[in-house]
């Protein structure tokens, strides 16, 4: 019986966190949420308790509050929650080097070539659940299965703290009887048409005629019936394998309307510094910059231009930027500000560009991204916090996404 593929996901990721920090938390009803004055007023996450009384995300605070009144909101604490995830993964490679991510809280392991040292794939599943709960103060489920798809349906069978087997033995008990929307990558339209031809379960799907399925949803339904029936054999990556993005971008809605130009200044510097931090993480530089603006009656612009020389300096990708900023400014149709969004686009790999070092422009895009190389350390020692540009030092901690402190145990 192979059963080398495990799905761990984190149990109410965001609010084991914020329990996990602070341990008087344990068993109240809690819930993460954006802040209303900043027009993020949703349930990001909840506990427990608060999902048994019916708190789910995306409802609005109010919406939560009737639903349970003693409600604890706790406002997010992203680089908690990014340490804490990499705390997990750090766990996880040190049963195998087949780690792939599917999100913060979330990723499969291979495990074939683990069972010499560490046992059977379940009691590695046992010993990772322990070790998450005791080590960092959180829980996982985990799916133990001979697939990807069947392995996610394991984890999401059995919630808080437990663990669920699907074989090739006892796939048909366990994951047919189950909504067919539960299955990976069954979006809002497949769902649609699976109800109006009488798909209910993922049992129902494994027996329809695969021509019905590629004639409505192309080769997306030839591989859905294949998932059914436990035909899926795609590897689980390399943790340490890198994914080149085609662009990265930031963008955060404001806290009030902006209304001078300075101000969207501002916002555009928070957002290039943050553009540019995970540009040098992914070893990547960007030929181009594209500024999108959202007006406070909900109107979008966006300009794009090229830069003259590849960089990943936050300087450098705002001093871009700029141009584009005054340009949508004279138009004035995204007037006043409510959100702005930069992206570096036309992006290459650092290590296939060979400086020309003869240009003054190449020279200083060069000594900008060396510089921010340097505080991208020291931030990683010593926090965030500990180096700000001096037009960002009045901006609160939780306007920015980076990491903070190296993660503690609490």
């Amino acid at each position: 019986m192979k059963t080398d593929v495990l799905h761990c996901d984190a149990n109410n990721f965001y609010a084991s966190v914020e329990m996990a920090k602070d341990p008087s938390l344990r068993g109240k009803n809690l819930a993460v949420c954006g802040d209303p004055q900043k027009r993020h007023g949703i349930i990001l996450a909840k506990s427990e308790g608060a999902k048994r009384l019916g708190v789910k995300t995306g409802q609005t605070i109010r919406e939560a509050q009737e639903r349970c009144p003693d409600l604890i909101l706790i406002p997010p604490d992203f680089p908690s929650y990014v340490k804490y995830s990499k705390a997990l993964f750090n766990l996880y490679t040190s049963y195998t080097d087949r780690v792939e991510s599917f999100g913060l809280d979330e990723c499969w392991l291979d495990v074939s070539g683990s069972h010499t040292l560490f046992g059977s794939s379940e009691h590695i599943a046992e010993e990772l659940r322990r070790r998450a709960r005791e080590e960092l103060g959180i829980t996982i489920s985990v799916g133990v299965s001979f697939t990807k798809v069947f392995a996610k349906l394991g984890s999401d069978y059995k919630k808080p703290d437990a663990q669920t087997l699907i074989s090739e033995e006892n796939y048909k008990e366990i994951a047919w009887p189950l909504p067919v929307q539960d299955i990976l990558m069954v979006g809002a339209g497949a769902h649609s048409f699976f109800r109006s031809v009488g798909i209910r379960t993922i049992g129902d799907l494994a027996r329809t005629d695969e021509a019905l399925l590629v004639q409505k949803l192309g080769k997306m339904g030839s591989t859905l019936r294949a998932w059914a029936n436990g035909e899926e054999d795609s590897p689980v990556k390399l943790y340490y394998e890198t994914h080149k993005p085609e662009s990265v971008g930031n963008g955060s809605t404001a806290e009030k309307d902006l209304t001078t130009r300075d101000e969207c200044i501002q916002l555009i510097t928070a957002m290039a510094e943050r553009v540019g931090t995970r540009l040098r993480r992914h070893g990547m530089l960007a030929n181009g910059v594209h500024l999108y603006i959202k007006s406070n009656a909900l109107t979008t612009r966006g300009k794009q231009r090229r830069i003259p020389m590849p960089t990943a300096s936050a300087t450098d990708l705002k001093d871009a930027a700029l141009p584009l900023l005054d340009e949508l400014w004279k138009e004035g149709s995204s007037l006043p500000v409510r959100a702005i969004t930069i992206t570096a686009i036309y992006l290459i790999d650092s290590k296939e560009y060979v400086p020309t070092s003869l240009f003054e422009n190449d020279e200083l895009a060069q000594k900008h991204t060396r510089l921010e190389k340097s505080i991208d350390k020291i931030r990683d020692k010593y926090g965030s916090d500990v180096i700000r540009r001096g037009n960002l030092i009045a901006e609160k901690d939780d306007d920015f996404d980076e990491e903070s402190k190296p993660f503690k145990r609490q």
